[in-house]
């Protein structure tokens, strides 16, 4: 677990460089195989929905020829928002372990608590708090520098 959300903090690094909010994120299949690997594209694709798992998740779902990810884990180093949660619900995808809570955009643990809702086609095993401290520190920091 810890390899796949190094690799994840490293997306993450790699966004921040590129002036992105740095949020990285990586989907493996239950074999281990790196599917998909990425960090947040918002600003240089000038695009809202470019966030880092929502490219993972197309990027491994058309390389399986499926839009279903079902035996596929996704790491990623922020909560997810809603509109990650819904794109990782309709992928169907095993597992979500995530880094840093999203107190204010977060919809997992807080705010909209996707999962949990009656209408939530799939939900995910979660596990939070996977590099929290890394993960929240890359993104205090990113944010300090704006200031």
């Amino acid at each position: 677990m810890q390899d796949y959300m190094q690799m994840a903090l490293k997306e993450a690094e790699a966004a921040a460089a590129r002036g992105e909010v740095p949020v990285g994120a990586v989907i493996v299949s239950a074999t281990g195989e790196i599917l998909a690997q990425a960090g947040n594209r918002t600003e240089g694709d000038y695009n809202p929905t470019a966030h880092a798992e929502m490219i993972v998740i197309q990027a491994a779902a058309a390389k399986r020829g499926s839009p279903r990810l079902m035996d596929c884990d996704l790491y990623v180093t922020l909560e997810p928002c809603a509109m990650c949660a819904g794109a990782i619900s309709f992928a169907r995808l095993r597992r979500v372990v995530f880094g840093a809570y999203d107190l204010k955009g977060g919809a997992v643990e807080h705010g909209a608590r996707f999962f949990s809702q009656p209408t939530c086609h799939h939900a995910p095993e979660i596990v939070g708090g996977v590099e929290e401290k890394v993960a929240g520190e890359l993104l205090k920091d990113f944010f300090l520098r704006l200031r």
